[in-house]
């Protein structure tokens, strides 16, 4: 059974940058597209970025473009999504999502609990 944990969230100010990690046990991670979604409190969770298997296709929400970046390293089983000049709009939790076929998507099949960025002074 394929399992996801997130990790990497945390308290930052306006400007800064965390990087989240997404661990994949349980599968050959080649096999899966990864998903990075967010749900900020009172609104619908959103996929904000995605990589396909082999990372050569990316997905970026436009209001992440320019400021986040997603990676993989399929032979550490990890996932990454480096946010860089967080706003206080980025303040959600924040997910990571797997599933054998795109387009990323809330109804991907495995998900992981998620990690908590607050954006703040």
């Amino acid at each position: 059974q394929l399992q996801l944990v997130e990790s990497g969230g945390g308290l930052v100010q306006p400007g800064g940058s965390l990087r989240l990690a997404c661990a994949v046990s349980g599968v050959t991670m080649d096999d899966y597209a990864i998903g990075w979604f967010r749900q900020a409190p009172g609104k619908v969770r959103e996929v904000i970025s995605c990589i396909s298997p082999t990372g050569a296709s990316k997905y970026y929400e436009d209001s992440v473009k320019g400021r986040f970046t997603i990676s993989r390293d399929n032979a550490k089983s990890t996932a990454y999504l480096q946010m860089n000049s967080l706003k206080p709009e980025d303040t959600a939790v924040y997910y990571c999502a797997a599933d054998k076929y795109l387009p990323c998507r809330n109804g991907m099949d495995y998900w992981g609990k998620g990690t908590v960025v607050t954006v703040s002074s």
